[in-house]
């Protein structure tokens, strides 16, 4: 196998992946690398954003103006694992902000796309029954109400 391969998640917008890009590096302290336009004959107006290459703790994202074709689901989400509290109250506070706040840590920023804002050690939270049901009632997740559940 090649070592020189990589995978990289490809988020497709409507028309908003400058903004949403923008959004998500000012909150996680990431960079935007490259942004490329739309030319002659292309399905979107000349000279709008095509897409936007951006980094988020080192990991590598691609948004695309796709147009109203493409809408994200709950089938697939980006999971942030926080260590504390303070942590889990900051993300959720902005990615929820013009968004949607789900169940069990769940949300949907204000492009549509499904976050998970988790304490780290979730798998080991939940591994009792009264911590997932604890959770289970929850929209933001309290570390310190899954701990006494736990």
């Amino acid at each position: 196998m090649p070592t020189t391969i990589s995978i990289t998640p490809f988020l497709t917008f409507e028309h908003q992946a400058e903004q949403a890009a923008k959004l998500y590096t000012a909150i996680f302290g990431g960079k935007i690398i490259d942004v490329t336009h739309y030319g002659d004959g292309a399905p979107r107006p000349k000279g709008s954003v095509m897409t936007v290459t951006f980094e988020l703790l080192g990991q590598r994202y691609v948004a695309l103006n796709g147009g109203p074709y493409f809408k994200f689901s709950e089938g697939f989400s980006l999971s942030v694992n926080c260590a504390t509290q303070a942590e889990i109250d900051n993300y959720w506070g902005k990615l929820a902000d013009g968004g949607e706040e789900g169940p069990c840590g769940w949300l949907k920023d204000r492009f549509g796309l499904s976050w998970q804002v988790v304490p780290a050690n979730i798998g080991e939270l939940l591994s009792k029954p009264a911590a997932m049901q604890a959770m289970m009632t929850m929209k933001k997740l309290i570390i310190a109400d899954l701990v006494a559940a736990h």
